[in-house]
């Protein structure tokens, strides 16, 4: 059984927050972490109890090939696209983010902002080399499909690289 893989701690635990407890709908966890066997094949094992309802929470993942470096915060994974979370579903947590950037705290809007930035990186990723578009096989998930949905002019290169920049020179002047 081939598990998708979180190709950093960072993109693990965003996968996490973005899927709750099947029983409460919570997201409150103390996760765990641990690399075990399953079927003779490592895996990275995040387990935690739920906090709003006690139920026992678990989630396996593939480990990358190579070793991602965490040069910056966030850092969700290498080169390659995620197979975690689609282009939309990236594309909402920018969007999210952004959207919620406190004006009285330039340490946290910045953060907030980095993760937006790091996001759209992200939805970038899908984009094959020579095209302009992210393909509509990087929407996998409901949510990612209602995104391109929703405004699909949101997902080419030229849009994508402006959101970038824009959120990058509001974060220079926190």
């Amino acid at each position: 059984m081939t598990h998708p893989i979180a190709r950093s701690r960072d993109e693990a635990h965003l996968y996490l927050d973005l899927h709750p407890c099947r029983t409460c709908a919570g997201v409150d966890t103390t996760w765990e972490h641990a690399v075990v066997a399953v079927d003779g094949e490592p895996v990275a094992r995040y387990s935690g109890v739920c906090s709003g309802c006690g139920a026992q929470r678990s989630h396996l993942f593939g480990l990358p090939e190579g070793e991602v470096v965490a040069e910056r915060f966030p850092t969700f994974g290498g080169s390659e696209p995620s197979q975690l979370l689609d282009a939309g579903e990236w594309m909402w947590v920018a969007d999210l983010t952004a959207g919620n950037v406190p004006a009285d705290d330039p340490d946290a809007a910045r953060q907030a902002l980095a993760i937006a930035i790091a996001s759209i990186d992200e939805v970038v990723k899908f984009i094959p080399p020579g095209e302009q578009d992210v393909p509509a096989t990087a929407f996998w998930t409901e949510r990612g499909k209602e995104m391109r949905d929703a405004e699909p002019g949101r997902f080419t290169a030229e849009r994508l690289l402006v959101v970038r920049q824009t959120y990058q020179r509001i974060a220079e002047r926190q």
